[in-house]
Order: C-alpha cells, then structure tokens, then sequence
C-alpha cells in the first residue's frame, strides 16, 4: 500500500513494496485514449466498458467514443453555465456587487490607513506611542487596543450592511439561479 508521500508501508514482500503499483499497466495505471492515466487503485478499467484502448464496448465497437448519455450530461452542463453568465450580466446581480464594492472599498481604505498608520507611527515616533494617558497606560497601548475595538466595530458593521442591504436581494438571486439552473439541467440537480 502507498502512503500519500510516494514511501512504501510496510515491510513485507508484498505489492506494497517500492512503488511497483506504480509501474504496472493493471487497472491501477490505466491509460485512457486521451493519454491520462488513471494511478487510482479503485479504477477498475475492465469495469467501465469504454474508450480504453484494447476493450470492447457494449456494441462491439473497439475503443469507443463517449456515451450518448455522457453527451448529453456535458450538453446540460453547458446550458446551465449559460444560467451563470446570464444572472452575472442582469441588473439585480450588479446592483448587489455594487453595493458590496460601495461598503468594502472605502472600509478596506480607511482600516489599511489606520492600520499603517498605527505600524509607521509606533517605528517612526516611540517617544510619541511612549506618552503616558492614564497612570501606565500609554498612547501605543490605547492604539493598540484601538486596533482590536475597530476590528471588531468593522466586522459588526459589515454584518449589518450585508443583513440590510445585500441579504435578501443574494437570496432571491440565488433561489433564482436554482430555478433558471434546474430548468436548463432538464430538472435534474
């Protein structure tokens, strides 16, 4: 049996030795036409019944195509990318990225700048940082701590936004999506 850094466990004489899974053109290292090769110990390239170069499919074919159901599956698959592309260019999806970038962009500048500030000041002014407010509490640690109370402040407010905001218009975005989805899918999930 193989580890998962390539290293064989285990002593004995048996297959998990050395990596000779590895080497072998069993079911462990199938190549399909494609020229991917499968080093999946539970591929069992008898079981599948198609496209392996030197199997026979259901019709007698040799090395035969993708199945028609298969076919179809990547049809659908496509439909349903179409979904996507389609809610990303409507106006509801917008209205919802722009509300985000309108919260996000000026709270990224101004907690950076705070930030930056609070690292430039306490390198570049220690005297500064170093003046006593109260008793042994000085201006580094009321920063410092300032640092924590905006952090937490910041993620409260951006809960709120979302919640009022972006929340519910997502929501029916998203339910939707699922809708337009199912129906390009042929109802199937």
């Amino acid at each position: 049996m193989q580890s998962s850094n390539s290293r064989a466990r285990g002593g004995g004489d048996g297959p998990e030795r050395s990596g000779e899974h590895r080497h072998s053109r069993g079911p462990e290292s199938a190549e399909v036409p494609g020229g991917v090769r499968y080093e999946d110990p539970w591929y069992d390239a008898l079981a599948s019944g198609w496209g392996e170069r030197g199997t026979t499919a259901a019709g007698g074919t040799y090395g035969a195509g993708v199945p028609t159901a298969r076919r179809e599956r990547e049809d659908r698959a496509v439909a349903a990318a179409q979904v996507y592309l389609e809610v990303q260019r409507s106006a509801a999806f917008q209205e919802v990225r722009s509300r985000y970038r309108r919260f996000v962009g000026p709270a990224f500048v101004g907690f950076f700048l705070w930030y930056v500030g609070y690292v430039v000041t306490a390198t570049a002014a220690p005297r500064f940082m170093a003046r006593p407010v109260v008793g042994a509490v000085n201006v580094g640690l009321v920063a410092g701590l300032g640092q924590f109370l905006t952090t937490f402040l910041l993620t409260w407010a951006y809960a709120r936004h979302a919640r009022l905001r972006r929340d519910r218009a997502a929501l029916e975005l998203r339910w939707d999506t699922q809708e337009l989805t199912r129906g390009a899918r042929g109802g199937a999930l």
